[in-house]
């Protein structure tokens, strides 16, 4: 079933981002940007983090869309929740990086943790999953698993296999640091050793799954060799514990084939097998001339010799032995919502449909936001 996500509110971005950082966010437009330089090198805006318009309103649909996912995964309303628009992994809670303004991964995670004593990441994006990772850095209650392209001032330039976690959090965080060209066959071997491995001593009650699509072949800012098959063996693989699952997109740059790769894997989470020939559809015009799902092979020559993956698995699977038990969390009463949907589209009546203006209203009004005196929201008080 498809949801239109509602957009998310100032106070619910704030549960991970600073106010002042939200805040800034609203308010910054391409026309008013000269006024705040200062704000802009506060916040990291500017050459890989542009302001254009309706940023704040771009920020809001994504993270909704994750947020929303994540509530109805607590719910028991689906056992799969995707939303191919979110993944934006580099966020910080005070600043912009790699085009990612808000962390909705970050925002889904906490919420699953109303529900889940532990919750388990995994990234499988060309790049490293910084931002998840820097989040829970220091807690045993997410496990974050990275397996990107690391060396060379590759951005961002972190995930070394020797970042593992601090204070309570050690151990906790995984990096698996590839290396130019890799193969289907070496990242899913490599992938399905160490999930199952985390999986089996970490024990997650539910996983959030980043599907960055620049992890393929011929992206225009990658340098791995993966196939569309490749890939969503990985998100065949996840799909298989039968966990609570919400899976993201991410980065992606060769734009015919990140459409291709997230339309293959979301019919391996829905069980359905896909002709191979793109049906006739507006945008068929981008994937000729074959008009097809599947993509050219790589030709970057494979820089990780097995040698290289052993060493990297081997000190992987170490430190998961220095975990000795899934960490456990005291009994606590669960944080209320901060969004409830005033209806269930489970239960309306297909007859009875509802046009598209009233969705919008019930989703929000275009005046919520700062418009009057008396918003509430207008000095972002957390609750």
């Amino acid at each position: 079933m498809m949801q239109r996500p509602h957009k998310a509110y100032p106070v619910e971005l704030a549960q991970f981002h600073s106010a002042d950082y939200v805040e800034f966010l609203h308010r910054i437009t391409p026309d008013t940007q000269h006024l705040f330089s200062n704000e802009l090198a506060k916040y990291n805006l500017g050459e890989d983090c542009p302001v254009f318009d309706n940023l704040f309103e771009f920020c809001q649909i994504y993270a909704g869309g994750t947020l929303d996912a994540a509530r109805r995964l607590n719910n028991q309303v689906c056992d799969i929740a995707i939303n191919w628009a979110g993944g934006l992994h580099h966020a910080k809670k005070c600043e912009a990086s790699g085009f990612c303004y808000i962390n909705d991964l970050v925002l889904g995670i906490l919420e699953l943790l109303k529900c889940h004593p532990r919750v388990l990441y995994i990234d499988i994006d060309v790049h490293h999953g910084d931002g998840v990772e820097e989040a829970f850095y220091f807690t045993d209650r997410v496990m974050t698993v990275s397996f990107h392209k690391y060396g060379d001032m590759f951005f961002p330039g972190t995930g070394d296999a020797k970042e593992i976690g601090e204070r309570e959090g050690k151990f906790y965080a995984i990096n698996v640091p590839l290396k130019d060209g890799i193969d289907d066959s070496s990242f899913n071997r490599l992938f399905k050793t160490i999930i199952s491995k985390v999986v089996e001593t970490y024990q997650p009650g539910a996983i959030v799954l980043q599907c960055g699509a620049d992890s393929l072949a011929g992206d225009r800012l990658g340098c791995f060799n993966l196939s569309i098959d490749g890939h969503a063996e990985c998100v065949r693989f996840v799909k298989r514990f039968n966990l609570p699952l919400l899976v993201t997109g991410g980065g992606g740059y060769t734009k015919e084939n990140v459409a291709r790769c997230w339309t293959v894997e979301t019919g391996v989470l829905l069980d359905t097998e896909l002709p191979e020939e793109i049906p006739e559809n507006v945008y068929i015009k981008y994937f000729g001339p074959e008009f097809s799902l599947k993509i050219p092979n790589g030709h970057i020559e494979n820089l990780n010799s097995k040698s290289y993956l052993s060493t990297i698995k081997m000190q992987v699977l170490e430190n998961l032995r220095c975990i000795q038990h899934a960490p456990s969390v005291q009994m606590q009463e669960v944080p209320p919502d901060f969004y409830i949907p005033d209806f269930d589209e489970d239960l309306q009546n297909p007859d009875e449909r509802i046009d598209q203006h009233t969705q919008d209203k019930h989703i929000q009004r275009d005046d919520e936001y700062y418009e009057g005196d008396n918003d509430n929201d207008h000095q972002m008080d957390l609750p």
